[in-house]
């Protein structure tokens, strides 16, 4: 029954494939051309579905993936499942989605987010770096926030694009949360000049952290 499953998943996941969406996802990195607010539906029908979700993450489709990881139950993974997952997910979309939605409401998150940081490979450091950047915001207390500072005013120029982003946006994060590291950060981001000149549409607030974080702080003084 679980295969009739998969296999009726798989093909209405390929009736809703369009090309023209699969067009734009493929200039950020994504193979899949199914719309998300689609997909959003499927996975509110099937609802949680842990078995499912774990042989659809198998078929290595990144639509696939997607709909797994909106039907999983994330307190049910194992830390080396997890880990194990991250290291499969091979577009941008699959691994943001299995950071935010999965591994940051599992049990084993903080041990993860230790190993993933040292890691050598930049992209699985970066979701290190993307749960780094969750404690800073909602659960600070025993960050070594300095220590931080000083990974990120050393590394973070020279990264690869994923792990300097994820660096930027722990940068950005500590100087937005938290005031007694606000002029260090600004500072950092300033002599670094990281994301400086990345295109904003209007409307949105830059990703340069100096900008960012005076942007945040306003907004906070302002409610």
């Amino acid at each position: 029954m679980a295969e009739t499953a998969v296999a009726e998943v798989m093909a209405e996941l390929a009736a809703i494939e369009d090309p023209k969406t699969r067009e734009v996802n493929e200039k950020h990195g994504d193979d899949h051309g199914v719309n998300l607010s689609k997909l959003r539906a499927i996975a509110k029908r099937l609802k949680t579905q842990q078995e499912l979700a774990r042989q659809l993450w198998e078929t290595d489709d990144t639509a696939a993936r997607l709909l797994a990881i909106l039907i999983c139950r994330p307190k049910a993974f194992e830390r080396d499942e997890l880990d194990v997952m991250l290291r499969e997910a091979r577009t941008p979309k699959v691994h943001d989605w299995l950071v935010n939605y999965v591994v940051k409401k599992n049990p084993h998150s903080e041990e993860l987010r230790m190993t993933w940081s040292a890691d050598p490979d930049p992209v699985v450091a970066s979701a290190g770096w993307a749960l780094t950047t969750e404690r800073v915001a909602k659960k600070p207390e025993g960050l070594d926030l300095a220590g931080l500072l000083d990974v990120i005013e050393a590394a973070m120029r020279d990264a690869p694009d994923r792990l300097q982003w994820a660096m930027n946006h722990c940068l950005a994060q500590i100087g937005i949360e938290h005031a007694e590291h606000r002029a260090r950060a600004v500072d950092i981001g300033e002599r670094l000049e990281v994301l400086k000149d990345y295109p904003t549409p209007p409307n949105c607030t830059s990703p340069f952290a100096p900008i960012w974080i005076t942007e945040m702080v306003r907004r906070q003084h302002d409610k």
